[in-house]
């Protein structure tokens, strides 16, 4: 990976409350994770299935756009993602981190 990707990603997990980042190909499959194996495994494998369902919900309301972000927040977790053309960036949060 680029030296601009290492430090983006260094950046991102300097932040407060940052659990994880993982990034995943088109297949759902892990490129790049700073978290334990299973949690990597399950967190890609469940949002790659949601980006999909969601790229469709999003398609089918305008066939012309697209899905670029989406943000899921619960009591413990704020996981945050981020869909591009090749990779998929996944960030787990603490949301009560302050």
């Amino acid at each position: 990976m680029s030296s601009e990707v290492e430090e983006t990603l260094k950046r991102i997990q300097s932040h407060r409350g940052v659990k994880g980042v993982l990034i995943i190909n088109q297949e759902g499959i892990p490129i790049r994770s700073n978290m334990n194996q299973e949690d990597t495994d399950t967190y890609a494998a469940l949002i790659s299935q949601l980006n999909f369902k969601a790229n469709g919900i999003i398609r089918t309301l305008d066939e012309t756009d697209s899905l670029t972000f989406l943000r899921l927040r619960s009591q413990k977790h704020e996981i945050m993602v981020a869909p591009d053309k090749d990779f998929t960036l996944i960030v787990v949060q603490n949301p009560n981190a302050d």
